[in-house]
């Protein structure tokens, strides 16, 4: 798989998946473009990864979304591959993890915002490069939350679904006459942290990070360049589990 000279553009950039997805498909010889909250995470990466261009971004605000889009054409004249890994449960991350209907609306719609809202900004803002250029990839990480839903994290299984089903369904119709294709992947455990090891997956096991790389890494290239419209669980069959 060769990237030499496509551009990517990978929200989520400073850390985790986003993070690996930017150091190895440098690695194969493209630019990246990091998109991240977290200006210290992202100074580390410009460190150790070639050819980037780092941009501090609030996924949830749409006119630095735009300006990050604009910059990033800029500096690399075109985008090809969109991957849009900036995410987050809202339950998790603020440590509310009370029923649905007991949590702060705050947290819900931070948890709507950067993991439906932000995704669609990107897709909105790209689209129109690789609609022009005729060309393009994009990548949306749904979640097996997504599939299963979530009691507390409600927002996150909404936002999820929706990007795994509604958005990239609708962006694969729209991009095909344009050669853009559009996929999604929805893992299941990653070891992105600790907690991961104890879901239970048909395969005994949490996905190693660079498994789940190597995997948009191929439905980037032109090996998969017959592939748009789907949804991928990487789940190791934790969506095919018997429930009860």
């Amino acid at each position: 798989m060769d990237f030499k000279g496509k551009t990517v553009l990978i929200t989520g950039g400073a850390s985790g998946i986003g993070y690996l997805c930017g150091k190895c498909f440098s690695e194969k010889g493209a630019n990246i473009v990091l998109i991240d909250f977290n200006e210290e995470g992202l100074k580390i990466a410009e460190k150790e990864i070639g050819n980037v261009l780092t941009i501090k971004t609030d996924v949830r605000n749409f006119s630095e979304v735009k300006d990050s889009v604009e910059k990033a054409i800029r500096k690399f004249n075109s985008i090809d591959i969109l991957i849009n890994c900036a995410g987050g449960n809202s339950a998790r991350i603020f440590n509310s993890p009370m029923e649905f209907c007991d949590r702060p609306i705050e947290h819900i719609d931070w948890g709507i915002d950067v993991n439906l809202k932000g995704v669609m900004y990107y897709c909105h803002e790209v689209l129109r490069n690789m609609r022009e250029n005729k060309k393009g990839v994009i990548i949306n990480l749904g979640s097996i939350t997504g599939e299963d839903g979530d009691i507390c994290g409600t927002d996150y299984s909404v936002a999820k679904s929706g990007i795994m089903y509604g958005l990239t369904k609708s962006l694969a119709q729209l991009g095909a006459k344009y050669g853009i294709r559009v996929c999604c992947v929805s893992p299941g455990p990653i070891l992105t942290r600790p907690a991961m090891a104890y879901m239970k997956t048909l395969m005994g096991r949490a996905a190693e990070t660079q498994e789940l790389v190597d995997f948009i890494m191929y439905l980037a290239s032109e090996k998969a360049a017959f592939i748009t419209g789907v949804n991928y669980f990487f789940d190791g069959g934790r969506n095919v589990m018997p429930r009860g």
